[in-house]
């Protein structure tokens, strides 16, 4: 079996999902994988071993400001001609399925050549009955067309009856974590409006990384670092809790872990805003919803959350793509929901959770 493998690259949050399907499937010999990510230079991407010898494109993404989407930078930014021409010369002849995680080029290109496709991803979930809050006709299109495929397969932190998957989690907690800063990812907000909001905190110690840092640097009790998954993993492990933008992974990597969250959604972005909404329910995070020092202090103070254990193998996953039966979502989802494990709060909160 052959597959194209595209995976939007604007944020983290996707490739770290694709990073795990990468892993997996290197085990398996009956497959060949070739991957392709679009959203960022070339040159921005780090840590993609996994991947082999990947492709980029540079396909389509958004423009942000002081924690905003620009929506007049971003039509600048994206060039139509470009996108175009990349999907036109796409070559999808002797690949037998595409798997899609939000990527706009190979989604086109595989409609265009009618190769079978399917998403899996976090965006394809809002098109199915789940909470959501923010969204406008316009959002609505964009998750309709911005990269469409045959089958949409969800991925979200519970299933609301849909045809939706959980998240797969590595990363397990350790034993003696030796908690003692906080971990800060705020891609979206320029660095010196982070350097203020955690400023006057001088009695907690704060691990920061962001795109637009290129070496270590101190600044007493605040830590700036480049992007690097080893060293992300490795902060986020020993954190007391994160602070961080709505995105879907590192929550779920943060909930598995048992890490209070802190969360600023990406303002103009409605999938972030839709992400909180649901962990407020569920009594999982505090909202940030402007640089706020007072409600940072008083998130300090917060005990942990209950952890949540999803599941870290996608065999199950594999055997089913393998199978090409995609209507048939409900085993493929009992068997994955079967092995995540809630705890006592949080099963309660699910129960009454009303969409």
């Amino acid at each position: 079996m052959k597959i194209l493998y595209g995976v939007q690259g604007t944020g983290n949050g996707h490739i770290a999902r694709a990073r795990i399907m990468a892993a997996a499937l290197k085990n398996r010999s009956d497959i060949d994988v070739d991957f392709i990510f679009s959203g960022r230079e070339a040159d921005k991407y780090f840590d993609m071993e996994v991947f082999g010898e990947y492709q980029t494109r540079k396909g389509l993404t958004f423009t942000t400001r002081h924690g905003r989407v620009d929506k007049w930078a971003t039509l600048r930014q994206n060039h139509i001609p470009q996108f175009l021409a990349d999907v036109k010369h796409l070559d999808t002849a002797g690949y037998d399925l595409l798997i899609n995680d939000f990527e706009p080029v190979t989604a086109w290109a595989a409609k265009r050549a009618g190769l079978p496709s399917i998403s899996i991803s976090h965006q394809a979930a809002f098109g199915f009955a789940v909470p959501k809050t923010g969204d406008n006709i316009m959002d609505r299109m964009l998750l309709r067309y911005f990269a469409p495929t045959d089958v949409q397969l969800g991925v979200h932190w519970f299933h609301f009856n849909q045809p939706i998957v959980p998240p797969f989690v590595c990363e397990k907690p350790l034993r003696s974590p030796g908690k003692n800063h906080v971990l800060v990812y705020l891609p979206f907000e320029e660095i010196n409006d982070i350097q203020q909001l955690l400023e006057p905190l001088s009695e907690q110690q704060f691990v920061c990384y962001h795109p637009a840092i290129s070496a270590p640097l101190s600044h007493g009790h605040i830590q700036w670092y480049p992007p690097s998954k080893a060293g992300f993993q490795k902060a986020l492990q020993h954190s007391t809790g994160v602070i961080a933008n709505g995105g879907f992974e590192l929550s779920s990597e943060a909930l598995q872990l048992g890490k209070k969250l802190l969360i600023k959604p990406l303002h103009g972005q409605f999938e972030q805003l839709s992400n909180v909404l649901t962990l407020s329910r569920l009594d999982l995070c505090q909202t940030l919803f402007q640089l706020d020092t007072d409600i940072v202090e008083e998130w300090l103070a917060a005990p942990e959350n209950e952890p949540i254990e999803f599941p870290d193998d996608p065999g199950v996953l594999i055997d089913w793509l393998q199978r090409g039966d995609f209507k048939d979502t409900k085993g493929l989802c009992d068997a994955l929901w079967a092995r995540v494990k809630y705890g006592d709060k949080t099963r309660e909160k699910l129960l009454s959770l009303a969409i």
